[in-house]
């Protein structure tokens, strides 16, 4: 990673950079362990059912936390369109920034291998990371992304029934149920390029449904970027957000394909990717139509240095950070006596704003990492 002090772009989207913020400052708390210390305080009632929501589903369901992927790649597909278009307006050519792409996507992908052998402690080869798919569907959604809308969204929707035949119709002894846990297409393929299969589910193949998310990102970036007013483009990103919602329900509700994020089934990628469309239309309206932005720099500080701040807590945070905090804060509060629960919360919440406070620092220095 690169650090570079220029200034932001004068004239990026405020809405899309507190987006970005959100989903880092969710991810982040994951990695400071704040849900799981809710979760062993709050053990029944609602506050229970509402913490279970920061937790994956086991596997046939939607909780909240399993939009939080598919929001990741999707604005990270919106930055790759305005990247484009302002390179576009230097004169720079699609084909030489097609080599700082795949440059950028080779480094995400040594990135999200070596975030495995971390998680190890040795080396292995583990392809389940979302850097390793962010990646793969980086490279894809560049690709295509000159094409004509209709095109981009075509071949969206052509992944993922190419993900539909994959798991329907390629089978082998063991891998011959479609939507069962470890007997499936996702399962094979893993057996094949790793030897091994994920026991929670998850399929190194997802990089190509959830592509779609990248290049509906792309989409979006493209009508952002566009002369529309504010207002249509917001009616737009509502409407594709509700289609997404109709036909991914559709398909689970009629017990056609289930919704599976673990391998983002195309049910899946339909809902989440409608939901999160929505959630973009609601933050465009919000922050860059009503203005309400007077806290908008909480999120974009963050915002500014995603994948930096994303190795870090992954790193360091769970490695090192973490455990120091407990040291000192936790430690402290024990001489107070107080509760268990209550210091695991606290110890959770002062990693967070510790962590926040980082990118606070870099962000007032104008230290954007690269890679």
């Amino acid at each position: 990673m690169e650090p570079t002090t220029a200034k932001p772009h004068a004239s990026r989207v405020v809405s899309l950079d507190v987006m970005r913020g959100l989903i880092m400052l969710l991810l982040a708390a994951e990695a400071c362990g704040v849900y799981e210390a809710l979760a062993h305080v709050f053990t029944s009632g609602p506050a229970h059912a509402l913490v279970g929501q920061f937790f994956h589903h086991e596997w046939h369901g939607l909780l909240a936390w399993d939009l939080v992927q598919p929001g990741f790649m999707l604005i990270a597909g919106t930055s790759l369109y305005l990247s484009w278009s302002r390179k576009s307006q230097q004169g720079i050519s699609w084909s030489t920034h097609l080599r700082a792409v795949a440059w950028r996507s080779l480094k995400l992908f040594a990135c999200g291998v070596a975030l495995h052998c971390v998680y190890s402690g040795q080396l292995v080869w583990e392809l389940w990371n979302v850097l390793t798919q962010l990646a793969a569907t980086t490279l894809i959604a560049y690709l295509i992304i000159r094409w004509p809308t209709m095109g981009q969204l075509l071949f969206s929707v052509g992944l993922l029934v190419l993900t539909e035949c994959l798991y329907r119709f390629i089978t082998a002894p063991g891998f011959e149920q479609p939507f069962v846990k470890g007997e499936n297409f996702g399962a094979y393929f893993d057996h094949l390029i790793m030897g091994k299969h994920n026991s929670g589910g998850w399929a190194a193949i997802n990089f190509i449904p959830t592509a779609a998310h990248t290049i509906w990102g792309v989409l979006a970036g493209k009508l952002i970027a566009s002369s529309q007013p504010a207002a249509a483009q917001i009616r737009k990103l509502v409407w594709a957000g509700l289609a997404g919602l109709l036909v991914g329900y559709l398909l689970d509700w009629s017990a056609v394909t289930p919704i599976i994020k673990r391998i983002s089934t195309s049910s899946f990628v339909l809902v989440s990717g409608g939901y999160i469309l929505l959630l973009m239309a609601f933050l465009r309206w919000l922050v860059d139509v009503r203005g309400y932005n007077r806290y908008a720099w909480v999120f974009v500080v963050i915002g500014m240095n995603p994948i930096f701040i994303y190795l870090f807590f992954e790193t360091v945070g769970k490695q090192w950070f973490n455990g120091t905090v407990g040291i000192f804060v936790g430690g402290g509060l024990e001489l107070l006596a107080a509760p268990s629960g209550l210091i695991s919360i606290a110890v959770a919440l002062v990693a967070l704003f510790l962590e926040w406070l980082l990118c606070y620092w870099l962000y007032q220095r104008r230290i954007f990492f690269k890679l």
